[in-house]
């Protein structure tokens, strides 16, 4: 089969990139943005394949950097967006949030909706109105279509040169830094000017797109052109260190007046934050931080400061750095006292639990868990926790029930895949345990290492014509698509 120019260079846009290895990008080093190559019309790409390439280029993302695995993270991100896309130009389009554990200051779209936002960036942010400008303007990205018209642009090129762009990017990803600029300035050429053109017409629709998405959806407009000022202004000192989200997403002194001028059109009036963002902000800064030690110190200089509910949630943040330190007894007095003040807040309890399981108490978290699943009955967060508190405790039958139940509600993750083969292994099941640590590989962009599961299961699948059944799909599948990646 013989493909067209614009289909070529897309097959090997996504073949180069899912080909890279699972060496972690520096933090310092761009994000690779895979253009989306699907249309309005569905003449490169029908939307099914377009979702097909997003979910391989979000598995490729799990290999080359970390992908924020806590489920009340997850959650919280997926929320908002969910609240934004819904006001969107195409709330029945499927969007994926989730945030990169990076301190660099990034947002990215990608194919499929699927839209990343750095732990960095969240923690700049000031209020919820901040951050969801952010994920608004990677929204209006993908629903006008701009890395379609993107690909289009870069399309024009001889396809030597935009090889050569493809080639400056991948040089980027494995750490080139001022090798890889130097490459991608050389692969411009003459279409430099054009290509800046062409993103600063697409960074100001996004931002006029993006502020009518916030309005509708009850967030301050304002806080748009107010980010981006203050994003602007922490470069003057930063010398090479520009915040990436100002490399991708150029800020100049007219677009920030722009989006100034634009705001003073919506009605003004307060947008509180909600204290689920507040929560996950302050529980970012103690996944994120060197050390528990370095989030409790922070916590500690907060002190006192601000609401009586803001000065709630950094004591939340100290008692879990406390807890991660073994300050047992501190976090469990502070955790109790807030599930009593903030009973509708599931975070305080399932913090409260996982005190018990930081201090290896299992079957007193399984009790908590149990309990705190009564009243938050679907929380996907404590269901998980719940789990591994069950492994712990030898009740892998009644941890295999929970699984099975939360899959058919949820999609897969790593986690889940993890806690399957985990589970299927202490039911001494070793056949369907390797299955479930290949599937969770598959998902992680580790192909080769999901093979090898599959191998190790087949050895001990016996008889089982059902298991079998399953292994010889998925390697088939896998195996074709690793062919693929070769050719």
């Amino acid at each position: 089969m013989t493909l067209k120019p614009k289909a070529l260079l897309a097959a090997i846009m996504f073949t180069a990139i899912a080909g890279l290895d699972a060496d972690p990008i520096q933090a310092d080093v761009p994000d690779i943005e895979l253009p989306d190559i699907g249309d309005s019309t569905g003449t490169l790409m029908t939307p099914q394949q377009e979702m097909e390439l997003g979910a391989a280029f979000y598995r490729n993302l799990h290999a080359q950097m970390e992908i924020n695995s806590d489920l009340e993270v997850t959650d919280y991100i997926q929320s908002l967006g969910s609240k934004l896309t819904a006001n969107s130009d195409t709330p029945a389009q499927p969007f994926t949030f989730f945030v990169v554990n990076q301190q660099v200051i990034n947002a990215f779209a990608g194919p499929g909706g699927y839209i990343g936002v750095n732990s960095g960036l969240i923690l700049l942010s000031e209020e919820e109105s901040e951050l969801a400008s952010v994920l608004a303007h990677e929204i209006s990205h993908v629903t006008q279509r701009h890395l379609f018209q993107t690909f289009q642009a870069a399309s024009r090129m001889a396809i030597p040169s935009a090889l050569a762009m493809l080639g400056a990017a991948l040089i980027g990803a494995k750490g080139g830094g001022d090798a890889a600029m130097a490459a991608m300035m050389a692969a411009k050429g003459a279409s430099q000017q054009y290509q800046i053109d062409f993103t600063r017409d697409n960074e100001v629709e996004a931002d006029r797109v993006g502020m009518q998405i916030m309005s509708k959806s009850e967030f301050n407009p304002r806080s748009m052109p107010a980010f981006f000022e203050r994003m602007q202004q922490s470069t003057r000192f930063a010398g090479n260190r520009i915040p990436e989200f100002l490399l991708t997403h150029p800020v100049t002194v007219a677009r920030i007046s722009d989006t100034r001028d634009r705001s003073e059109h919506f009605a003004y009036k307060q947008y509180p934050d909600s204290m689920a963002y507040q929560i996950i902000r302050v529980k970012l800064r103690v996944i994120t931080a060197p050390s528990p030690r370095n989030a409790l110190d922070y916590f500690l200089t907060m002190h006192n400061r601000g609401t009586g509910q803001q000065q709630d949630v950094m004591a939340y943040g100290t008692a879990l750095a406390q807890s991660k330190l073994g300050q047992t007894e501190k976090a469990k007095a502070t955790f109790q006292r807030l599930v009593q003040t903030y009973p509708h807040q599931s975070q305080f309890m399932n913090a409260l639990a996982g005190t018990e399981m930081d201090a290896k108490n299992f079957h007193k978290a399984a009790e908590l868990y149990e309990l705190a699943l009564q009243r938050f009955p679907d929380n996907q967060a404590m269901t998980l926790n719940y789990v591994r508190a069950l492994l712990n405790t030898q009740q892998a039958a009644k941890a295999r029930q929970l699984l099975h139940g939360f899959l058919k509600h949820h999609p897969p993750t790593p986690d889940v895949y993890e806690l399957m083969a985990e589970t299927y292994s202490k039911l001494g099941m070793e056949g369907e345990s390797h299955r479930y640590y290949a599937e969770g590989y598959y998902l992680l962009g580790q192909t080769k290492s999901a093979l090898l599961q599959l191998q190790l299961a087949k050895r001990v699948a016996g008889n089982n014509f059902y298991l079998n059944s399953v292994i010889d799909e998925r390697m088939e599948h896998w195996r074709s698509q690793e062919m693929a990646k070769k050719e």
